[in-house]
C-alpha cells in the first residue's frame, strides 16, 4: 500500500542517515528489480542524495568502470539474481565490487537467494530486511534547489569507458510526469508495467509512474519463463492498463506466433508501449491483430542522454504502422540534413534528429568534465545550440517521425546515408530470420554494407534464402541496401537493454579492440566475427 510505502522508505532514511549520508552523497545499488530497488531511491532522494544503479547481471568490471567513478558512501547489493529459473550466486562478485569501491562505508545486503553463503566484503554490513523492519513514525524530506543532482545513469560504454551523466530528481519527475499523464494516458489507480533491469534508463521512468498515483508493477527475469506468454500473463493477472516493452521482445512474440488477444483477458489494458529500437510495420500490424486491437500502441524513442522521449505517442492522434506519433511536449524536435537546414515538410527525406530548446531532463553535466568540453562536444558539436541526438530519422507524411538507427552506426554505400533500421525491417520480415544486424566494412579502399544474420532453429542460409533477401531489400528499399556479404552466425552481440553492438562488432571486424565488453549481456558472442573468411574477399 502507500502507506507501507511511506514508512519502509522513512526506515530506509534513517537507515541512510545512520550510515552518514547527506546531500549529495551518492547511494548505489546493484539490485534486481524489485520493491526494495524503489524503497532506497525513494529514500536518497528524500535526503537529497544521489542515487545510481545497475544490474546485477553486471559483472565486476562492468559495476567498477560505473560505480567506480561516482564514489558511492553506501552500497546496497543483492545475493543473486533468478533468471529462467535458475539461480545466479553473485556473493563472491559482491566482494571483488566492494574491494574495489573504496568510498563505501556501509554495504546493505539482500537476500534474492536462499542459501548461507556471506560475501567477504570487510566492511560493516546490514540487512536491508533488518533496516526496513524498524519503525520510524514519519518520512521527512530536504528541501533541495532545482537544480541538484539527483541520479546518475551511465551511457552504454560499447564504445568506451561509461560517461557518468548526472540528472536533476526535479527535470526528471517533471518530464516523466508529462510523459506518463499526456502523452501514454497513464490514471491514478492505473497499474503501470515496464520489463525493464534496474541498469536501464526506462526503470527511472516507470517507478517515476508513481507520481502519477498509479501502481507500479516490478517484474525481473526472463520474459519468456515459465511459458513463452509469461508477461501477457502478467498483463492479464495484475490487470495492466500501460504495459511495457521492447521492440524486439514484440517481434520475438510475432515469430514465435503467440496469440494474447486470443489467449488472455487484456481488457484492461489501454496503452501499449515500445522501445529500445525501431517496431517495425509489421509488429504494428500484429499487435493490432494478435495483441490488443483496441490498445493506444506507442512506439517511443529518446535516451538515457535525457531520461525521457524526444518521440512519442499521442492519445488523440490515429496510429500509423512504423511510425512514432509525435514529438513529446515541450520538445522542439526536428530532423537537420547535413547542412542543419529543417526536413519538416519533407516527408521521407532522413537526416538527423535534433531538439532546438531546453529539456529540463538534459544532464546538468557529465562527471569529471568540469568545463562542459565532452559535454558540448557529445550534442552540440554538430549543430552549434541545437542537440544533436545521434539517431537517423525522417518527417512522414503524417507529421509523425520514423527513426531509423543510430547515425553513428549509419551505413555509407556508395556515398548514399543508410538507416540500418531501413534494412532490418525488411530482413526480419522473413520467418526463418531472428535478427539482423548490418556494419559499412573498409574494403578496397571503399565501404561496403556486410549484413549478419541469426536464423530461427533448423534454418540455415542457403542461396536461395539469400537471393530472398537481397530481392526483398533491392525491390522495397533500394540496391543500395543490398548487403555485399551475407553471413550467418548463431549469435549477435547486443547491450543489455536489449540493444544490437552494431560499432563493437564493427571494431571486431576491422580489428580494433572493443571497449568496455561488460556493458555487453553477451560478450562472448564477439568471437563470432573474428577474422571471418566470408569477409576476406
Amino acid at each position: 500500500s502507500w502507506a507501507e510505502l511511506r514508512n519502509a522508505t522513512a526506515a530506509a532514511r534513517r537507515g541512510l542517515v545512520e550510515a552518514g549520508v547527506g546531500a549529495g552523497d551518492v547511494v548505489a545499488a546493484w539490485m534486481p528489480n524489485t520493491p526494495e530497488t524503489v524503497i532506497v531511491m525513494l529514500a536518497a532522494q528524500s535526503l537529497g542524495a544521489v542515487f545510481t544503479s545497475t544490474s546485477p547481471d553486471f559483472g565486476p568490471s562492468g559495476v567498477l568502470d560505473r560505480f567506480g567513478q561516482v564514489a558511492p558512501k553506501v552500497l546496497v547489493a543483492a545475493d543473486g539474481y533468478v533468471y529462467g529459473g535458475k539461480n545466479h550466486d553473485r556473493t563472491e562478485a559482491l566482494a571483488q565490487i566492494v574491494r574495489g569501491l573504496p568510498t563505501v562505508q556501509q554495504v546493505w545486503l539482500v537476500h534474492e537467494l536462499d542459501h548461507d553463503a556471506e560475501p567477504e566484503v570487510h566492511i560493516r554490513t546490514r540487512y536491508l530486511r533488518d533496516i526496513l523492519a524498524v519503525g520510524v513514525d514519519d518520512l521527512e524530506f530536504v528541501e533541495m534547489p532545482f537544480d541538484a543532482p539527483g541520479f546518475i545513469l551511465y551511457s552504454s560504454g560499447t564504445t568506451g569507458a561509461p560517461k557518468c551523466l548526472v540528472h536533476r530528481s526535479a527535470g526528471l519527475l517533471l518530464k516523466h510526469a508529462s510523459e506518463h499523464r499526456w502523452h501514454l494516458d497513464v490514471r491514478p489507480g492505473d497499474r503501470v508495467f515496464w520489463f525493464t533491469t534496474c541498469g536501464w534508463m526506462m526503470w527511472n521512468w516507470l517507478v517515476s509512474a508513481l507520481a502519477a498515483g498509479a501502481t507500479v508493477v516490478l517484474y525481473d527475469g526472463s520474459p519468456f519463463h515459465p511459458e513463452p506468454d509469461h508477461l501477457w500473463r502478467i498483463a492479464e493477472e495484475e490487470q495492466i492498463s500501460l504495459f511495457g516493452v521492447s521492440a524486439k521482445y514484440l517481434d520475438a512474440c510475432a515469430k514465435q506466433g503467440l496469440r494474447p488477444h486470443v489467449d488472455r483477458d487484456l481488457s484492461s489494458l489501454r496503452t501499449i508501449g515500445s522501445t529500445g529500437s525501431p517496431l517495425s510495420p509489421e509488429a504494428f500490424r500484429y499487435v493490432y491483430a494478435d495483441v490488443a486491437p483496441g490498445v493506444h500502441l506507442a512506439s517511443i524513442s529518446g535516451g538515457t542522454d535525457i531520461c525521457g522521449c524526444f518521440v512519442i505517442g499521442d492519445p488523440t492522434l490515429p496510429v500509423w504502422p512504423g511510425e512514432l506519433q509525435g514529438p513529446a511536449l515541450g520538445a522542439d524536435v526536428d530532423v537537420f540534413d547535413d547542412d542543419g537546414r529543417s526536413l519538416h515538410g519533407e516527408a521521407g527525406v532522413t537526416g538527423e534528429l535534433v531538439c532546438r530548446n531546453a529539456l529540463p531532463s538534459m544532464p546538468i553535466s557529465f562527471l569529471g568534465d568540469p568545463n562542459g568540453d565532452r559535454y558540448n562536444a557529445a550534442y552540440f558539436e554538430r549543430f552549434p545550440g541545437v542537440w544533436s541526438h545521434g539517431d537517423f530519422a525522417l518527417w512522414t507524411d503524417h507529421d509523425g517521425m520514423m527513426i531509423l538507427g543510430r547515425s553513428d552506426a549509419t551505413l555509407n554505400a556508395g556515398g548514399v546515408r543508410i538507416g540500418t533500421a531501413e534494412i532490418y525491417r525488411q530482413v526480419e520480415a522473413f520467418d526463418e530470420v531472428l535478427e539482423a544486424l548490418a556494419i559499412g566494412q573498409a574494403f578496397d579502399d571503399d565501404t561496403r554494407v556486410v549484413l549478419f544474420v541469426r536464423l530461427a532453429p533448423d534454418h540455415h542460409l542457403d542461396d536461395l534464402l539469400r537471393a530472398r533477401i537481397v530481392k526483398r531489400l533491392r525491390e522495397q528499399c533500394s540496391p543500395r541496401h543490398v548487403p555485399a556479404k551475407i553471413v550467418e552466425v548463431d549469435d549477435l552481440p547486443r547491450t543489455r537493454s536489449g540493444k544490437l553492438a552494431e560499432l563493437a562488432v564493427a571494431d571486431v571486424v576491422h580489428g580494433r579492440p572493443v571497449r568496455n565488453t561488460e556493458a555487453l549481456a553477451n560478450p562472448e558472442s564477439l568471437g563470432l566475427f573474428t577474422d571471418l573468411e566470408e569477409l576476406r574477399t
